[in-house]
């Protein structure tokens, strides 16, 4: 027994040692990592207000951005919100593989598209903000992809909304046109956000946020309507509904992220304190994720407990429809993506030479 015990000790010891030799190992991998620098040692497009330091210098190697996930920079904190909202929902998706029948179950495939979409947005956050510094060119590349998986999310909310959420009146007047509709606000969501970026380097901060968070307000304001409501019916005496909070919650995380996105509150009333931790976008990040989590759980609910309403509502072969709609969504959004990429490719191209 005692042998035992030591060789369980010895275990962990070795455990803790490996630990504590990883700052070690990656001060090894790349010894002469570069510093932060301010921000007007950067471009002005890669610059967020009221932030003045913290900022990763250009044009290093990609070593350097796939280990600065480790250093203090004021973009740490956004790619690891979203790095571990994608591991959770990762978790999330294996739980629920293990109850859904994804492959056999038509019905299933809206909370699939939401799940898939989810794990999208997320992994493309992180990536964007972990490896966004690496050029101008990148910079775009990157951000323009985030902002497909955003668009993807879009649609998955609206599926799972229209699918699982909606009620036989609202149902009567928006069939035909709901999802059709949904992924149009999809398309001209991602195309403001990418315009919004581009014009960077023309415009004022705020027409960005205007491009970004009205196609985004349109459509968000759209793909709810459903859970809208149906919140206002349960209000009304609706009974018993075990998902009611949960869309509740998802709504109030919703509206949080998207007055942080907006407004930089906290750097503004704490200007140069933000640098690394406390931004906005940073609540944004953290906001979004609880609204897709409980997004996730209530269409989970509302598949189980609804399934004699959505089954009646929705014809056989109306899910694989709405599936071929998200490929088509997608396809166009990366299309959006690949023409303005071109045009900021441009646009540096002059700059360059102008120089």
């Amino acid at each position: 027994m005692a042998t035992i015990v030591m060789e369980s000790i010895g275990r962990v010891f070795i455990s803790l040692q490996q630990i504590r030799g990883v700052p070690r190992m990656l001060t090894e991998a790349a010894p002469s990592m570069p510093g932060t620098v301010r921000d007007n040692e950067v471009p002005y497009y890669f610059r967020e207000r009221y932030v003045s330091t913290g900022y990763r210098p250009l044009n290093q190697k990609w070593r350097y951005y796939f280990l600065s996930l480790f250093q203090r920079h004021n973009e740490t904190i956004n790619v690891w919100t979203h790095l571990l909202a994608f591991l959770i929902l990762l978790v999330k998706f294996r739980q629920l593989g293990e109850t859904v029948d994804f492959a056999g179950d038509p019905h299933s495939w809206p909370l699939l598209i939401l799940l898939l979409s989810s794990l999208t947005y997320s992994a493309f956050s992180a990536v964007a903000h972990l490896l966004g510094g690496k050029s101008e060119l990148w910079h775009y590349f990157f951000f323009f992809l985030d902002y497909v998986g955003v668009a993807q999310y879009q649609y998955g909310s609206a599926i799972v909304h229209f699918y699982y959420a909606v009620d036989e009146s609202l149902h009567r007047h928006v069939h035909g046109i709901f999802m059709p509709a949904a992924a149009v606000l999809s398309c001209l969501s991602c195309l403001g956000c990418c315009y919004g970026k581009y014009c960077n380097h023309s415009l004022p901060t705020w027409v960005r946020k205007v491009c970004q968070v009205v196609p985004s307000v349109i459509a968000y304001t759209w793909d709810s309507s459903p859970v809208v409501k149906r919140l206002v019916s349960w209000s009304s005496g609706g009974g018993d509904d075990p998902a009611i909070v949960y869309h509740f919650f998802q709504v109030g995380f919703f509206l949080s992220c998207s007055f942080f996105f907006t407004f930089p509150l906290l750097e503004r009333c704490f200007p140069g304190r933000c640098n690394f931790v406390g931004q906005s976008h940073q609540m944004f990040h953290v906001f979004l994720s609880c609204c897709t989590l409980c997004q996730i759980h209530a269409s989970h609910l509302d598949y189980v407990g609804r399934r004699e309403l959505y089954s009646r509502l929705h014809g056989s072969g109306e899910a694989a429809v709405f599936v071929g709609l998200y490929a088509a969504t997608l396809v166009v959004c990366v299309l959006i993506d690949a023409v303005m990429l071109r045009k900021a490719k441009r646009v540096l191209d002059v700059d360059a030479k102008s120089k």
